[in-house]
Parts: structure tokens; C-alpha cells; sequence
């Protein structure tokens, strides 16, 4: 999958903007502030998510607008295609000129992977930053992991609720038994597909930060189950073992008033060279940790749809030395790759590819 044109009207800080990329490696450079983290934004909005950045639609609108349009061509799903997203009021999307019921049907249909430093948090902050990461990718992959997730953390609140309710009702206590039976049956599945999705992305992620670090330095990464699942459980055993932590923590909850174990209190581990990345890693092999995290959930993306997703770096370069840039911007291979950067020096490592130099919201240049 690539795109072949991208034409962007009154987005953000960008009147018209048109370029061409090539099927390989496209870096967008210019000072800060001047409009390559909207191109990005652009096009990663073609996935039918929502803003990387958390803007609201109005956001992107350009000042004193009141619509934008924005229109993709790519190569996906063996022939060409087209899609289209107006924000006015409220956003439209349009698929080879066919309107649909809503930007959220574009899922399946165009797909990309995006860094930017806001993922950082995957590394710096806590455990639910990692548990979304990894709920993300799945619910690219897995169509019915978004409902299985909503349904989970609803039942969890049913839960939460009765334990506070307990007190004061105490005769509610044996209702505890359906609420957990329901509980550990919608969290074995997720818990089931969260360990095979890291089983898939593992080595992919150990290759591609060697290949980052030079091969000086090892990543290793394991998901840490609060009931004490292992990684080769099936749901069924996964169901049992959540079921019985459950019985065995139930005093506690009770007390505390809130569930102690189930997939909203997993983690996923990561080290280099052995050592946990969030409290001894450098910014440089934060970064490439995460980068390496991308570039497999690319390759599982690629693995289980056929098509190979559209790959965007944001402001990916800074705190990575020469070695580490070097390698992104000429060893990903068979895939298309946006790179947003300020400065020249990186520019001038690319070997083959096209550049785009963009200021005040507009195309100064073009560079092949």
C-alpha cells in the first residue's frame, strides 16, 4: 500500500498544499511550527481514527475557515483508490466517491502506523499507556476487539460498583458470583489476544532495534499478567485461572472496593540489555524501543491483511545519533515512510527517496 497524491484545503495552517510522494522514503523537513505534523495528522486520519494529537475536528479547521478538505489517492487492495474527508460541522468521508455512513468506515480500507514523541508515554508513564498501545494495534487487526474491550470495562464497572455497594448491602454479595463469571470470560479473551499479539510482535521488535542500535544493543519484552497467566494458556485455562484469583481476591476487593487483577492491571516489560528501559533507558533507546514496537505492528499488519501499512514518523529524529537515523531512513525496505524533521543534517543522509521542504503552511520545494 502507498499513497501516489495528497491535496490538503484550509487544514490547519495550510491554504492548499498538493505533493506527490514516492513509494519509498519521503521526508518532510522545515523549521518548527510550519505545518509537517499536520501533513502527517492528514493522513493518518484516512484510517478512520481520530487525531493522533487528540485535536477535535474544529481544531483543524484553518483559521477564519469553515470547512476543510482533504483528498488521498493510493495504491491498496491490488488498484487505485481514492478517499475524501470534509470537516464542517461534522466530518464526511468518501471512499472512491462513495459517501459512507461515517470517517470510521475508512478502517480496512487504508492503513498506516504513526510515531510521535506523545508515544514516548509508552515508555516514561505507567502501565495503561502500554495496555493501550497494545489494544490499539488489536483493534486494527481484530474487528471485534474494540466491543470485547468496551464490554469488559463495562462489566468492570458493574463490579467496582457492587463491591462499593457492599457495605451497606450486604445481602448483594452472592450477585458477585455472576458479575465475576461474566468478568473472566470477556478478560480471557483479552488477555488470550494481548499474549498472542506479543508473541507475534517479539522477535519482529528484537530484529528492528538491533538493526537500530547497530546491533550493540538487545531488546527484550515480556507481558506481565496480574493472575499470573503464561503465555502458552489457551482461553479456556486463561477463563479458570481468572475465575479462581477472582474467589481468592475477593475479600480483599471487598475491602478496597475496586478489582484487584484482570487485564486492566497487565503491564508490558521492556529492557535493554536486561535492564528496564522506563528507568535506566537514554531518550535515544526510549525512542528506538518505541520505533522498533511500530515497525513490528507494521509487520503483523502486513502479516494478517496483506497489505503493508503506510509508515509515519513524526519528529522522529531528534535524540537519535547519526547511526540510528541513518537506519530508518535507509533500511526500511518495501514500504512507504513519511519523515518529519527540522534540520538539514538528516536530509542529507537519505540515499534515495524524495524531500519535501514545506514553510508557513506551503510547499516551497520538491526534491527527488
Amino acid at each position: 500500500m502507498y499513497i501516489t497524491r495528497i491535496k490538503l484545503e484550509q487544514f490547519r495552517n495550510m491554504e492548499e498544499i498538493e505533493l506527490y510522494p514516492c513509494p519509498g522514503i519521503n521526508v518532510i523537513y522545515g523549521d518548527n511550527a510550519q505545518g509537517k505534523t499536520n501533513l502527517a495528522e492528514a493522513i493518518w486520519m484516512f484510517t478512520g481514527a481520530k487525531s493522533f494529537r487528540g485535536a477535535k475536528e474544529k481544531e483543524m479547521l484553518r483559521f477564519g475557515s469553515e470547512q476543510t478538505k482533504l483528498h488521498l489517492e493510493f495504491w491498496g487492495g491490488d488498484r487505485h483508490q481514492s478517499a475524501d474527508l470534509h470537516i464542517r460541522n461534522q466530518k464526511t468521508a468518501y471512499l472512491n466517491e462513495i459517501q459512507l455512513e461515517s470517517a470510521a468506515k475508512l478502517a480496512g480500507h487504508f492503513y498506516a502506523v504513526v510515531f510521535s514523541p506523545t508515544h514516548l508515554s509508552l515508555i516514561k508513564d505507567g502501565p495503561a499507556y502500554r495496555r493501550k498501545f497494545l489494544d490499539t494495534a488489536l483493534c486494527q487487526i481484530i474487528p471485534k476487539y474494540e466491543a470485547n474491550l468496551r464490554e469488559y470495562h463495562r462489566v468492570l464497572d458493574q463490579r467496582n460498583a457492587l463491591l462499593k455497594d457492599l457495605e451497606r448491602f450486604p445481602q448483594l454479595s452472592d450477585t458477585l458470583d455472576i458479575w465475576d463469571q461474566h468478568l473472566a470470560k470477556c478478560g480471557a479473551w483479552l488477555l488470550y489476544c494481548r499474549a498472542q499479539y506479543v508473541k507475534r510482535i517479539l522477535p519482529v521488535a528484537c530484529e528492528v532495534y538491533s538493526g537500530i542500535s547497530g546491533e550493540k544493543e538487545t531488546l527484550s519484552m515480556e507481558l506481565e499478567s496480574s493472575i499470573g497467566a503464561s503465555a502458552d494458556m489457551d482461553r479456556e485455562q486463561l477463563q479458570k485461572l481468572f475465575a479462581e484469583k477472582l474467589r481468592e481476591n475477593r475479600t480483599a476487593d471487598i475491602q478496597k472496593r475496586s478489582t484487584s487483577c484482570g487485564p486492566h492491571r497487565d503491564d508490558l516489560e521492556l529492557k535493554v540489555n536486561n535492564l528496564p528501559l522506563r528507568l535506566y533507558g537514554s531518550q535515544g533507546q526510549q525512542r528506538s524501543c518505541v520505533l522498533a514496537l511500530k515497525l513490528a505492528e507494521c509487520a503483523v499488519i502486513e502479516e494478517l491483511t496483506g497489505e503493508s501499512p503506510v509508515i509515519l514518523l513524526d519528529d522522529v529524529m531528534s535524540e537519535l545519533d547519526s547511526q540510528r537515523r541513518s537506519y530508518l531512513l535507509n533500511r526500511i525496505k518495501g514500504r512507504q515512510v513519511f519523515v518529519t524533521c527540522c534540520d538539514q543534517e538528516s536530509v542529507q543522509l537519505l540515499e534515495e527517496g524524495r524531500t519535501f521542504h514545506i514553510d508557513c503552511g506551503h510547499l516551497l520545494d520538491e526534491e527527488e
